[in-house]
Order: structure tokens, then C-alpha cells, then sequence
């Protein structure tokens, strides 16, 4: 596996549609290894392929609705599509292709992706909360789409500080 670069707003790739992934082979595998290797040292929760400079619909998303003591995983999608989405979430989100940017975005608060996996098979696959969040920020990337174009409004730090410091969770106290 290797590290990839990770493309910033500005380079033409992120605002370009992705061709769909006809071949299933040893070069995607190396493409979905190499990112979520890519993925995990940024420490992100989603990378869609034209943000590692790649113009074909994968992508690869962080489930962190995951059961306390199991370990997040990354689910790989490739040639994926939105067949199902209910509900409302509004909150910040940023994105590794712009780093130090958030803003307040309204997305779905469940939605049902059907994809292929690495070898070329059919599924299906639910995400919650920010794993929902994730596929359509991740999914829109592959149509060109940065999340600052969808944001009600671009947060400054003290905005994006209170809203987490509001939101976190309390700190269990010393015995």
C-alpha cells in the first residue's frame, strides 16, 4: 500500500463527473488499498477517487456506527448510487480536499447506497447519522460536487469551536 496525494479545491479533477469503473482488477485493488491506507493517515471519515486524482466512481467511507468495543471499518463502493434516503440532518462537515473549511450542510439522516465491491458484486449497504453523511458528500465528489457549493454557510473557527464544545460529550469525572 501507499500514501497518496490528496487533491485541494482548485484542481480541476474535483469539480470533473467520474467515468464508471469497468474493470475489476489488480489495478483497482491497488487504487482502494492505497486509499484507505490514504484515508487512514489523514484520518478522515470518507475519500472518493478524484480526491487522490482518479476519475472513476469509488469511494470509500468510514462506518463508525459501530457496536462500543468493535472496530470502525471502511466500506468500499464502487460504481455506487443513492436507491433510498429518509430524514433530515443539518450540521457541520468539512472535507480533506479543503482543509480548515466547514460549513453548515443538510443532508439525509439515512440513506441506502447499492454498489459493486471490489470484485464486480452487487450489494446494498445502510448508513446513519455521519455514515450517511458521508456517502452523499463522498458520492457527490464523484459528480464534481464540493460540499462549500451545498453549505447553507462556511463556519469560522469560533463558530465551528462553540458548536463542538456544545456538543461534546461530558468528561467522566475522577474518582
Amino acid at each position: 500500500m501507499a500514501l497518496r496525494n490528496i487533491v485541494e479545491k482548485g484542481d480541476k479533477v474535483l469539480n470533473t463527473h467520474c467515468r464508471p469503473v469497468t474493470k475489476f482488477d489488480a489495478k483497482l485493488h491497488t487504487l482502494l488499498d492505497d486509499m484507505g491506507e490514504t484515508l487512514r493517515r489523514a484520518d478522515g471519515v470518507g475519500l472518493a477517487a478524484p480526491q487522490v486524482g482518479i476519475l472513476r466512481r469509488a469511494v470509500l467511507v468510514l462506518e463508525t456506527n459501530v457496536p462500543e468495543g468493535e472496530e470502525e471499518y471502511v466500506i468500499e463502493l464502487i460504481n455506487p448510487e443513492i436507491v433510498e434516503q429518509s430524514g433530515s440532518q443539518t450540521g457541520p462537515e468539512g472535507c480533506l480536499s479543503l482543509p480548515g473549511i466547514y460549513g453548515w450542510v443538510e443532508r439525509p439522516d439515512r440513506v441506502k447506497v447499492r454498489a459493486q465491491d471490489r470484485n464486480g458484486k452487487w450489494f446494498e449497504v445502510e448508513g446513519v447519522g455521519l455514515t450517511a453523511r458521508a456517502f452523499c458528500h463522498e458520492l457527490n465528489h464523484l459528480d464534481g460536487v464540493l460540499f462549500d457549493s451545498l453549505a447553507d454557510h462556511i463556519m469560522d473557527d469560533e463558530e465551528l469551536d462553540a458548536y463542538y464544545h456544545r456538543n461534546a460529550e461530558p468528561e467522566e469525572e475522577e474518582a
